[in-house]
């Protein structure tokens, strides 16, 4: 009876041994990400003058693109009331101005930054009862004095053109590169050419074409070749979207607690936990049971 309980002994602790494996083993698929509580919200404005003075409409959300009589140049940015915003949550909003190639969208043509302004709203920032008393967050920009383009948009990347993290393409009309994103309203106008058009006047020597202005008639030919002009020609009279509901700023999640190493933790899943050692030992012990067992046989049948 000894020898027929040894190896039923032996296999019932392999029967364990695997089954406490298998566990561990399907530990490392689970994975938890820690939940942020930060929706999108929505930013009001108004556009406040040298004076302080709020200029046109008090706090609106309207987004669309507009014609300035006098550039904005100065804008204050509120959350607007009634909304919940979870604590630590942040909304970049931001503030370009771009000088540009007309004075509207259609016209824009190449645009280059040419300042920004970008500031951080959070609970404390959102509309109540008791507001005439308060100061609101302001972004302010240089007023150009040439046809150019305003943004008020909901993130705090640089729409400049550059590469590298922080960075993006920059509006461009002709290819309807419709940047920044996440717009919440734009404004255009000017009544003159940018400095950037006056590289092409430092031809005060016509004085020597002149004497021969019949060559550069000839190059006019080519600039009858001006199909590149046709992409400029937008093909729909479309603006981009704009919408005042922005994201919150992508920041990464909060780190969760880490286990005090003094008493780890029972179980552990994701990538961290040791499953590797684990499921080894796990399984070193099931091939001991295994050779158990096959002695066991061995040794009951001689």
């Amino acid at each position: 009876m000894s020898r027929s309980y040894r190896p039923r002994t032996v296999a019932a602790l392999a029967a364990t041994a695997l089954a406490a494996a298998v566990p561990v083993l399907g530990a490392g698929a689970a994975s938890a990400t820690p939940g942020g509580g930060c929706q999108s919200a929505m930013v009001q404005y108004r556009i406040v003058g040298a004076d302080g003075n709020v200029v046109g409409a008090d706090w609106t959300s309207q987004g669309g693109f507009h014609q300035w009589d006098t550039a904005p140049g100065s804008v204050e940015v509120r959350l607007a009331a009634g909304q919940s915003v979870a604590e630590g949550c942040k909304y970049p909003v931001s503030l370009a101005e771009y000088t540009t190639e007309g004075p509207d969208w259609e016209t824009s043509g190449r645009q280059t930054l040419a300042d920004k302004a970008t500031v951080y709203l959070t609970a404390a920032d959102i509309a109540g009862a008791d507001d005439a008393q308060r100061t609101w967050q302001r972004l302010t920009v240089k007023s150009p004095d040439c046809y150019g383009q305003i943004d008020l948009y909901g993130d705090d990347v640089t729409y400049d053109g550059g590469t590298g993290e922080g960075h993006g393409p920059a509006p461009y009309r002709p290819d309807n590169v419709a940047t920044p994103y996440h717009l919440i309203a734009a404004w255009n106008g000017g009544d003159k050419p940018c400095a950037p058009g006056t590289p092409d006047s430092p031809t005060p020597t016509p004085s020597e074409p002149s004497s021969t202005p019949t060559e550069p008639t000839t190059p006019a030919t080519p600039a009858d070749s001006a199909p590149p002009a046709e992409p400029t020609t937008p093909k729909s009279a479309e603006t981009p979207p704009t919408s005042a509901d922005v994201p919150p700023l992508q920041s990464a999640p909060p780190a969760e607690p880490s286990p005090d190493d003094s008493s780890p933790p029972l179980a552990e899943t994701g990538s961290s936990a040791p499953v590797g050692p684990i499921a080894g030992a796990a399984a070193l012990v099931v091939v001991i049971g295994a050779a158990g067992m096959f002695a066991a046989r061995r040794s009951h049948r001689s």
